[in-house]
């Protein structure tokens, strides 16, 4: 099965912060209708922070990810630098020490990420948050692993999948933070955290690609 060498991934994490970067005006746009507004401020804030301090061409994809979640862990304020923190952290640690990332090895990082998302609070499927884009976007990519696709095409699947996903916060209503007390005027705005979280998945897909080829 095809995959990448970990020591590689440090372009994978650049990729990231690139994309956060890009779109940092956005993700506050997108937040200032029902929320805060700082949702692309304090992204890239951290995302910043972790470019200045971390040496992406010596480090692993693992330890990249380890860097970037403790920084949003503890120096990120407002929800999202615990959220963020802990979807990169048990990202790291679902490969560490690992040698090669490959289709199974991903798809047990969205399965921690997940998993540790979920385990900060009650969000579900349908809430209007972060977990619309990465719940389809990860059962997508396990969907086509066990149908036996290959790494790339796991990684299509996960992409189209995260994006409906992400679209389909337009119409939702929110149930979760801020923007719940709106109630049905949160309706017709797409979910900030929902569009990060696609843009990060989208980010990797793009990031891996070019290592699965090489």
């Amino acid at each position: 099965m095809s995959g990448f060498a970990n020591k590689d991934g440090g372009a994978v994490a650049l990729g990231l912060v690139k994309v956060i970067q890009k779109n940092k005006e956005y993700l506050s746009e997108i937040d200032g209708a029902i929320g805060d507004g700082d949702h692309g401020v304090n992204m890239n804030k951290g995302f910043a922070m972790f470019k200045e301090r971390t040496d992406l061409g010596a480090c692993g994809l693992d330890q990249a990810l380890k860097a970037l979640g403790r920084i949003l862990l503890t120096e990120i304020g407002g929800s999202m630098g615990p959220i963020y923190g802990t979807f990169f952290l048990e990202m790291s640690k679902a490969i560490a020490g690992r040698e090669q990332v490959d289709a199974v090895a991903f798809s047990g990082m969205l399965q921690a990420a997940l998993a540790g998302v979920q385990s900060l609070g009650d969000a579900k499927a349908g809430d209007k948050t972060m977990l619309d884009a990465l719940i389809p976007g990860s059962e997508a990519f396990a969907r086509a692993l066990a149908g036996g696709s290959d790494f790339p095409a796991c990684l299509d699947a996960m992409e189209k999948a995260a994006k409906a996903g992400w679209e389909s916060t337009k119409d939702m209503e929110a149930k979760i933070g801020r923007a719940s007390r709106l109630g049905k005027r949160s309706i017709g705005v797409l979910d900030a955290g929902a569009t990060s979280c696609w843009l990060i998945l989208k980010a990797f897909a793009d990031g891996m690609r070019p290592l699965l080829r090489g």
